[in-house]
């Protein structure tokens, strides 16, 4: 009854204030998964270890978040989003609590890694729970808003880290973080609306079930599609972004490491495209859109190659506003085009996602290596080349099959 009467009163809060939860919640995970890109000098001092082993404290979280994203829709499909969403980000907070006090730089990896596997209870949940246990309400323009502020999160992660380490000490900013991101999971408890009643049986039933449900989607050229496009989004930003430095600070740039880091600023971008291509998405087919996201962001790249500071600077402005037109709109078409099990659909295209982003902070460099910085803008054009085939050749309509087909099948 207690409970019951909880759920009543939760569900009637205003629809504002369960969205600004959320987006809380967003800004405080996504900002703990970039928390010491700024720091691996630090960690690479106070550990002994080189640079690019101290950015194992970067891919340890990405790869770990990349796997883990597809276990979390099959499970939300049977036990409900709200429940692990509030539970998951909370032990995240205790994962970042920890990774403070590691004793070894082994140890702040493994809990990196920890603290990937729980970053999806909200980045691989949020989509879906927006379209299908938030209520009738603007869902593209609220997903718009969540991609904001997982941008605002990721440059909260980057730079208020940098400013922390520098006046006490980088593990200082666990401590923080995990307090933030404690108030994230809070709020999320206090606001996050139950959502409508599943009905159940035997848990391993429905586990096994879900999952099937999950694999299913494999099946659907359009969900594929839509797979690749995540896949090849984020291999071609994070592949630009990770190589930058290199880039600039090398001849005729030469900027200092200060300079260089709000070359981040870009980012920004996305806090403002974000929530306008959410409300676009009810006039404008997500195809089109997602196609006009990656013709930008392909245009950014290019212009990269301009040996023009200013040029630079303003491509890396279109690079981000043609990624955050097209990646808000992506997981809007994976939930919209799911037919069944859409928790599931939107995990496994988080895990696609960030897939991406593990081989596109490694391939790109091996270009570097051998083409330089025209190596790493052709080796991110191409994937988003390969976003851009996918979404005209697998995510157009479902092709109706002829009665003759139907009859032979």
């Amino acid at each position: 009854m207690g409970h019951s009467r909880y759920a009543g009163l939760v569900n009637r809060l205003p629809l504002p204030l369960v969205v600004s939860a959320l987006y809380l919640a967003t800004m405080t995970v996504f900002a703990d998964m970039y928390i010491t890109q700024p720091l691996l000098p630090q960690l690479s001092g106070d550990f002994g270890v080189s640079a690019a082993t101290a950015g194992l404290t970067i891919s340890a979280v990405v790869l770990t978040t990349a796997l883990a994203s597809g276990a979390y829709g099959p499970l939300s499909d049977v036990l409900g989003r709200r429940p692990i969403m509030v539970w998951g980000t909370a032990l995240l907070a205790l994962a970042t609590f920890a990774c403070g006090f590691a004793p070894s730089f082994g140890v702040l990896v493994a809990l990196r890694a920890v603290q990937g596997i729980l970053v999806p209870c909200v980045s691989a949940l949020a989509v879906a729970y927006i379209h299908e246990d938030l209520g009738p309400c603007d869902t593209g323009a609220i997903v718009g808003g969540y991609v904001a502020s997982s941008v605002a999160g990721g440059l909260l992660g980057r730079i208020l880290s940098g400013v922390i380490a520098d006046t006490w000490s980088w593990r200082a900013n666990f401590t923080l973080y995990a307090a933030i991101t404690l108030v994230g999971a809070v709020m999320l408890g206090l606001t996050l609306r139950t959502g409508s009643a599943r009905k159940r049986g035997a848990l391993s039933d429905d586990l096994r079930r879900s999952y099937g449900s999950m694999f299913a989607h494999v099946r659907d050229l359009r969900l594929i599609g839509a797979f690749v496009i995540g896949f090849a989004l984020f291999f071609g930003f994070i592949g630009v972004f990770t190589y930058l430095p290199y880039y600039v600070m090398a001849p005729p740039f030469g900027l200092s490491m200060t300079v260089v880091s709000w070359l981040y600023a870009p980012y920004l971008a996305g806090v403002v495209v974000s929530p306008i291509a959410g409300r676009l998405t009810h006039r404008v087919s997500r195809r089109v859109l997602m196609a006009v996201g990656i013709v930008i962001a392909i245009a950014g790249i290019a212009a990269s190659l301009e040996r023009n500071l200013a040029v630079v600077v303003v491509s890396l402005f279109v690079l981000c506003a043609g990624m955050f037109i097209a990646q808000p709109v992506a997981p809007t078409f994976v939930t919209a085009t799911a037919t069944k099990a859409k928790g599931s659909a939107t995990a496994l295209y988080q895990s696609f996602y960030y897939l991406g982003a593990v081989f596109g902070s490694f391939v790109p460099g091996l270009a570097w290596e051998r083409w330089a910085w025209p190596g790493v803008a052709a080796s991110c054009i191409a994937s988003l080349v390969v976003a851009l085939l996918a979404d005209w050749l697998l995510c157009g309509p479902r092709r109706t099959r002829t009665r003759r087909e139907l009859a032979v099948a």
